[in-house]
């Protein structure tokens, strides 16, 4: 396994979530310019700092011990992460305050470190939210690798933080360095909404939750054949998203017993609102999770799916075959995954060699929408 080698410490970090053969690293040179330069700051240990979109803990777990630390992120993942690789490390847990993305964190900071996000929607939140937690003084310190560095990042810096100066790229990354000055209060833009016809509900999109301006086009074309059932059947929409799958089927289906799960914190935040502009207090098990790693055996009837086909900026299909491996172990015998997905996935040879029977529910030119019998 590579060490993580930085002037506070040498760490054994893992990804999460861990796949046999993993080629991929749980850091990268960003990580590392931006611990070189806090290093050459000489902070005292009092200083608060707070880390923004630490993927896998990498600045963290390197920072525990050396500052008051607060991490705050919108992956469930991201956080699994950090609590392994902290134990791995011998370091403790709670050397490291997390909060979560759809939370506020609580400052004033001294520092903040920050990795740009995928999503420039929540690069924008985060900075907004930043308002009465930084001050004149408090240093803004914004890394990237140079190849998923948007202008619109520095832009962003500039508009709410403060005059920005980009240093020269090391090992292909890149540093911002902000200086904050006093700004009139700015309101958030999100969440963002918008109203779907059929069935008519409004939905909620926090920042950092994907196609939040208007239904993606793989669950458009979803929506129209999802299942009806007259059976109060166990039913779980994993990887919720805003909640569209599982609130559609629930509407549709007024006994069925709904459970909405989803890596991103944000995601589960706009879900629950969602339900409860929709469906109101009808019981359902809403959360953030691993996909149904925490489900029990045999405990659900139905799985709804439109998987992810990346995890931040790495584009592959390994969450979607664990999802669905997930959901078979969590599916009774007899019970049904729906999924949809781009046809060049090929998701079908997957699920052939998972379920015991296999249909083609219906098929754009685009999409492809299968049912996996257990």
């Amino acid at each position: 396994m590579p060490i993580f080698t930085t002037p506070f410490a040498a760490l054994e970090l893992t990804r999460q979530p861990e796949q046999p053969g993993e080629s991929l690293q749980a850091f990268d040179a960003a990580d590392e310019y931006l611990l070189q330069y806090v290093h050459r700051l000489g902070l005292p240990s009092s200083t608060r700092v707070l880390i923004l979109n630490d993927s896998f803990g990498a600045l963290a777990a390197s920072l525990a011990g050396h500052f008051q630390l607060t991490s705050s992120g919108d992956s469930y993942l991201g956080w699994q992460a950090l609590q392994q690789n902290l134990t791995r490390n011998g370091l403790p847990v709670d050397s490291v305050g997390f909060v979560p993305a759809s939370q506020l964190t609580s400052g004033p900071f001294d520092c903040v470190l920050l990795r740009v996000p995928k999503t420039l929607a929540l690069l924008e939140e985060q900075l907004i939210r930043l308002q009465g937690q930084i001050a004149p003084g408090t240093r803004v310190l914004a890394a990237a690798m140079l190849k998923h560095l948007p202008r619109a990042a520095g832009e962003l810096l500039e508009q709410y933080i403060g005059p920005m100066q980009a240093l020269l790229a090391v090992k292909k990354a890149r540093l911002l360095c902000a200086t904050v000055v006093t700004k009139a209060p700015v309101f958030s833009p999100y969440p963002s909404r918008y109203q779907l016809e059929q069935p008519a509900i409004t939905l909620s999109n926090h920042a950092n939750l994907f196609c939040r301006e208007g239904l993606d086009i793989g669950t458009r074309a979803f929506l129209p054949h999802l299942p009806r059932s007259l059976s109060p059947l166990r039913v779980a929409d994993l990887g919720c998203g805003n909640g569209v799958l599982g609130i559609s089927y629930a509407l549709a289906n007024p006994d069925a017993e709904l459970t909405l799960v989803d890596e991103s914190f944000m995601a589960v935040q706009s879900a629950a609102e969602n339900w409860q502009a929709a469906l109101g207090a009808r019981p359902v098990t809403i959360r953030a999770g691993d996909g149904l790693a925490e489900q029990a055996e045999d405990s659900l009837d139905l799985v709804l799916c439109n998987p992810p086909f990346h995890q931040q900026q790495v584009v592959g299909d390994f969450l979607a075959w664990r999802m669905f491996v997930q959901a078979k172990a969590a599916l009774v015998r007899g019970g049904e995954l729906w999924i949809v997905g781009n046809r060049h996935l090929g998701y079908h040879a997957k699920l052939k060699k998972l379920f015991r029977g296999l249909e083609q529910v219906a098929t754009t030119p685009k999409f492809v929408i299968l049912k996996a019998t257990k």
